[in-house]
């Protein structure tokens, strides 16, 4: 490789130099990762050989201005769209508003940065010589080998709205298994008795999580699961309710009342079903989890499961302090943030059963 010396070399020439990709330069600049020694030789000595001056905050705080040594990023990553994407924005406000504000407390800058149908290869690659302390990343639309290179990345970092309880890192997420659980706790106890599940088929691992946590809870309590009341729509208002459409008119038995798997596909389903001549509540009961601010003002305003997006922000912020200040590898943390259900008035009161003493 061939370099005007008299350029400042970044570490994506040291990358080049070494015959390694530049987040293997950054694994070997921050000492992290499972590298073989003659790697981290080369990668050493191409940075010896350009005279690399380190900009990556861990490596010399010192070579940043002190301004950029307080900074911190969020990275807002819609990797297909199908769940973050403009019904979700007020959802991920409250995320950044949490952060914000512990971000400001803490005497860290936050940056918010968005990043549309990009290989996590090359949001990471942008990371190599900015001025960050560290990352918080939204982890809703990625892949296990996604969420493994932003965990190798050679920066403290935090990954939100995901869980992965095998992979080694720090993800702040809902109790999908305590929110769930409670939604049917409640239908049990309202006397319902044929409960069906909204899920989604779109590759997102929050919707899988409450799929298996729907059928854990159902069975934890004595409630059977009938297939014909199991639906799997896409993640999207139009996409639910096309697919709802399609699935209801294959069925010839309705459930009492759906747990969807978020609020959006909540919203898609009740207009499937009232163009299959069904009320809400009256012939079906419906439940929705994430408690978006449309919730509220829908027809009918929708009962829905609501966890604070705020601390989980807040949270993630306070990890992230916490793998700063400490100059050396902390074991991973893995925080799930119960919630409530929010009754409104898409789930209708039964008649209570009268029982005999």
């Amino acid at each position: 490789m061939e370099l005007d010396i008299k350029k400042t070399a970044t570490l994506r020439h040291v990358a080049e130099l070494a015959g390694v990709s530049a987040s293997t330069a950054s694994l070997v600049l921050n000492r992290k990762g499972d590298i073989s020694e003659a790697t981290r030789n080369r990668v050493l000595q191409a940075m010896e050989q350009l005279n690399y001056v380190p900009r990556d905050p861990r490596a010399k705080s010192e070579a940043l201005s002190p301004d950029a040594q307080n900074t911190v990023r969020f990275l807002k990553i819609a990797r297909h769209g199908q769940t973050v994407n403009l019904d979700h924005n007020i959802f991920i406000s409250d995320y950044i508003d949490g952060m914000s504000s512990e971000a400001t407390r803490r005497d860290y800058s936050l940056q918010v940065v968005t990043h549309e149908n990009e290989s996590i290869g090359s949001i990471v690659e942008g990371l190599i010589g900015a001025d960050l302390r560290g990352i918080i990343a939204l982890g809703t639309e990625l892949s296990d080998e996604d969420l493994q290179t932003i965990l190798d990345c050679g920066l403290p970092n935090v990954i939100i709205d995901t869980h992965r309880p095998f992979m080694k890192g720090n993800f702040i997420d809902m109790d999908n298994n305590q929110l769930v659980c409670s939604a049917l706790e409640y239908l049990k106890n309202q006397n319902f008795s044929r409960i069906g599940l909204v899920g989604s088929y779109s590759s997102v691992m929050n919707f899988k999580l409450r799929q298996d946590a729907f059928r854990r809870s159902m069975k934890a309590l004595g409630l059977p699961v009938d297939p014909a009341y199991l639906l799997s729509v896409a993640s999207t208002i139009d996409g639910a309710y096309s697919d709802s459409v399609k699935q209801l008119a294959d069925s010839s038995d309705i459930a009492e009342a759906y747990l969807c798997a978020n609020d959006v596909i909540a919203f898609g389903f009740i207009r499937a079903l009232r163009e299959r001549g069904l009320s809400v509540p009256n012939d079906v009961s419906v439940i929705g989890i994430d408690n978006l601010h449309m919730a509220a003002a829908f027809d009918p305003p929708l009962t829905s499961l609501n966890f604070s997006k705020k601390r989980i922000g807040a949270m993630a912020v306070r990890i992230l302090d916490d793998l700063i200040a400490i100059d050396e590898p902390q074991p991973p943390v893995k925080v799930l943030v119960s919630g409530e259900l929010v009754l409104r008035d898409s789930v209708k009161e039964l008649p209570k059963v009268n029982k005999r003493s």
